[in-house]
């Protein structure tokens, strides 16, 4: 008996894939977007918060990515009337189910790129 060769998707498997890879990056791959999921993943955080923990982020795109990932559906924004009247922003069910992609990227990066110079 010969062997079977092995499985090739078809263009059919290959075009789901690549529409689903390229409306993932289109969130995922704006800058700044995994850092703030990331840092939510600790729990509910309000925008300064996240603010400090991203680091190196202007506070109106921080605002810009706070607003897609809620519209994406993988966080949830929060107002709590007060006073004082304060936001807080946290992973939704979809958020959470990232996280373990995530943490693959986090160590792939670790393992695989140069750290960034500190010019």
């Amino acid at each position: 008996m010969t062997p079977k060769p092995p499985h090739h998707p078809d263009t059919d498997d290959c075009i789901r894939g690549s529409a689903a890879l390229t409306r993932a990056f289109g969130v995922l791959g704006k800058r700044w977007s995994g850092v703030v999921l990331g840092n939510l993943r600790f729990g509910p955080a309000g925008f300064r918060e996240l603010s400090r923990a991203t680091g190196g982020v202007s506070d109106s795109v921080l605002s810009d990515r706070l607003s897609e990932l809620t519209t994406a559906g993988l966080i949830t924004r929060t107002v709590d009337p007060g006073p004082p009247v304060s936001v807080s922003y946290e992973l939704t069910a979809s958020g959470q189910a990232l996280m373990p992609a995530l943490e693959q990227i986090s160590l792939w990066a670790q393992e695989h790129l140069p750290p960034e110079s500190s010019q």
